[in-house]
């Protein structure tokens, strides 16, 4: 698994889980678990993940509420790149990290491609699909290795968008319609299409004066707005 890539679950504003390579995590209310959810709906302990041969095991663990994985109710899932998984309310994606992303400058060229992301030869950018994982995700693994660059999002409604990012984080934002931090948040609310990262781009301004985190927020409380 280490030679493709890691292994996460992203549940925004928390920071992201790295899945260990043998053993099991456990997902629920309780401060006692690897990743807490904070919500009333569910359980102390609620599900499960566990490394197995052919990947990551979700289980539910015998919760009051039931786990979800993509819209449906399960009791046992194997886990795919991009899945939403759905505990009390809250929702927690499992991807899968090309090694890049975390350490773009280490990666040489011929470095083997994931099924979520791709690099082109010489390492110029990363690029991968939105709907396998999410701008929020993308987001805070270059927070996390606080990466200096341009993010752009090739999105129907969005794109072409580009956020710029000075170590790891957001500094000037543009699309189509918008700019600044409300440009950012529509990034992060891109939920289709493509995105890629080209790290050493220079942003040709500074508009925004926020973390990663508050973008995360806002961009959260406008989709619940929206629905």
């Amino acid at each position: 698994m280490s030679n493709v890539g890691t292994s996460m679950l992203f549940a925004p504003p928390l920071p992201p889980l790295a899945l260990p390579e043998q053993g099991s995590v456990v997902m629920g209310r309780s401060r006692s678990c690897e990743l807490t959810i904070p919500s009333p709906d569910a359980s102390r302990r609620h599900a499960e993940i566990e490394r197995v041969d052919q990947g990551y095991l979700l289980r539910d663990l015998g919760s009051t509420n039931g786990t979800f994985v993509n819209g449906a109710q399960v009791q046992e899932k194997q886990l795919e790149t991009g899945d939403r998984i759905d505990i009390g309310g809250e929702l927690v994606t499992f991807c899968q990290i090309d090694p890049g992303l975390e350490a773009p400058e280490a990666a040489d060229a011929g470095e083997a491609k994931t099924r979520m992301m791709e690099r082109p030869a010489f390492g110029e950018c990363i690029r991968g699909s939105l709907a396998e994982i999410p701008p929020f995700a993308v987001l805070q693994m270059l927070e996390m290795g606080r990466k200096t660059g341009l993010l752009e999002v090739d999105e129907g409604d969005v794109g072409p968008g580009q956020l710029w990012l000075v170590d790891g984080a957001p500094v000037h934002s543009e699309t189509k319609r918008q700019h600044g931090f409300d440009a950012a948040v529509a990034i992060v609310n891109a939920s289709s299409g493509s995105f890629s990262f080209e790290p050493g781009r220079a942003a040709p301004e500074h508009t925004i004066r926020a973390s990663v985190t508050e973008l995360l927020l806002e961009a959260s409380h406008q989709l619940d707005e929206g629905r």
